[in-house]
């Protein structure tokens, strides 16, 4: 498992994309966590913030684990990676069902939060670079398709939660029995793309266009010492937080903006917008990714975050007198969402080469672990305290959205400062050779 697998003569590079989704379709189950919290809350007598705990430090585990991560993923190669998000992301469903079964909540944190929030993070960084190497003419499509797997992974996981937990009932040991199945499940899935997996020989893979090791190339220590890294990490911390900001308080949101008027927001009506953000969030992934491969990657930043802080103008000025207008501008700061994740792989290909692209790609992660606490917290930290002020509706969300226009701007300046790496930090081609021929040879 530790060597990684060379792809024979006449090997499709398509069959690594799917490899990639087995594992992302997987690990996106993250984003239907919430499926769970209403059971917990009652079978184990937890509160809001308790039942929420799994799920935050799952995503907290998934940034650092993947800066911590990210080197032994490009020396050992895509198939440990998948390997050990496999292990760790079902043994954690596996812990959580004891946890649940002999109600240790304590069990679910672990088994959920910390361990499978490893096999997030893992996984999430698994096949990026591998992905690149072998598509080096459209990175962009490449790691778009992988990461819309991850978006996806709840438009699958959400339902068939629901209808197991109808099944097996909603106490303690219905939750312990569906855990089970989905630690069991995802185990088989994982294995697909742990089988199916290969890297490209040394060279250009056939049908590949360029070669994916022309250009400048930098290693992970050196990029982490470049100020082009440090623009990116403001870029994809401000373009998730404000995404974040509408989709962890999606249902609540749309319910409040509309509470006033002659036409309120049911809770059916409230759970679809939930399923249209989803699915805006996942078609962004592959579709302004894809984009980015034609227009460049600092253009397709520049419309995230500016056409982004546009679009959470109008919710704040017009949102609450139309809902097709605020639907639609929460659809589209979904889609930039999911395509800045999708996007950030191959913008960091463009500046740091495909080198050590993935352990880059991990360390820039943490942004998102900042993002994932920064978002929530900004929108339900000011809703509440104006609401204990005595406001309702639209209101509740006007000086949060203000702070979100003007994160997206500091991220829009911070995409404008990226220049090319200097050539001190560039990795000498003999190095970079070597490396090349070790890998092939182990």
């Amino acid at each position: 498992m530790s060597s990684p697998p060379v792809a024979p003569p006449g090997w499709s590079r398509w069959l690594v994309p799917p490899a990639a989704l087995s594992v992302h379709l997987s690990i996106g189950q993250a984003y239907a966590w919430s499926v769970f919290k209403p059971p917990l809350e009652s079978a184990l007598d937890l509160d809001g913030t308790q039942s929420a705990l799994p799920f935050q430090l799952a995503i907290v585990m998934l940034g650092l684990s993947a800066a911590f991560g990210g080197t032994l993923v490009e020396r050992n190669g895509p198939r440990w990676a998948m390997t050990v998000a496999l292990v760790c992301f079902s043994s954690g469903f596996l812990i959580s069902a004891l946890g649940a079964g002999t109600k240790q909540y304590w069990l679910i944190v672990l088994g959920y939060g910390f361990i499978g929030g490893i096999g997030l993070g893992i996984g999430y960084i698994s096949p990026v670079s591998t992905l690149i190497k072998w598509f080096p003419d459209r990175p962009g499509m490449a790691t778009g398709i992988a990461i819309m797997g991850f978006g996806g992974g709840a438009l699958i996981a959400s339902p068939w939660s629901a209808q197991m937990l109808d099944s097996f009932g909603g106490d303690n040991d219905g939750i312990a029995l569906a855990f089970l199945v989905h630690g069991l499940s995802y185990a088989v899935f994982m294995t697909l793309g742990v089988l199916l997996v290969r890297v490209p020989r040394t060279g250009k893979p056939a049908g590949s266009g360029p070669s994916a090791v022309e250009g400048v190339q930098v290693s992970a220590r050196d990029a982490v010492r470049t100020p082009q890294f440090w623009c990116l990490w403001v870029v994809l911390c401000m373009n998730v937080t404000a995404g974040i900001g509408i989709l962890e308080k999606a249902a609540p949101m749309i319910t409040d903006f509309f509470a006033d008027s002659s036409t309120p927001v049911s809770a059916s009506a409230a759970a679809g917008f939930v399923a249209l953000l989803s699915a805006a969030n996942m078609t962004g992934r592959i579709g302004w990714s894809s984009a980015s491969d034609r227009i460049g990657r600092k253009n397709i930043y520049r419309v995230y975050l500016g056409v982004g802080a546009l679009m959470y103008l109008l919710i704040a000025l017009f949102g609450d007198a139309s809902k097709p207008l605020f639907v639609l501008c929460a659809l589209v700061v979904l889609s930039f969402y999911g395509g800045g994740f999708a996007t950030i792989p191959a913008y960091l290909k463009d500046l740091f080469g495909t080198y050590q692209v993935g352990a880059i790609h991990g360390r820039l992660l943490t942004a998102w672990s900042t993002a994932g606490v920064l978002g929530p917290l900004i929108v339900n930290w000011i809703a509440d305290r104006q609401e204990a002020a005595g406001k309702h509706g639209s209101s509740l969300y006007g000086l949060s959205f203000g702070i979100m226009i003007g994160l997206l701007v500091v991220g829009f300046v911070a995409n404008e400062l990226v220049r090319p790496v200097h050539a001190r930090h560039h990795v000498p081609a003999p190095r970079e050779a070597a490396d090349a021929r070790r890998q092939q040879s182990a």
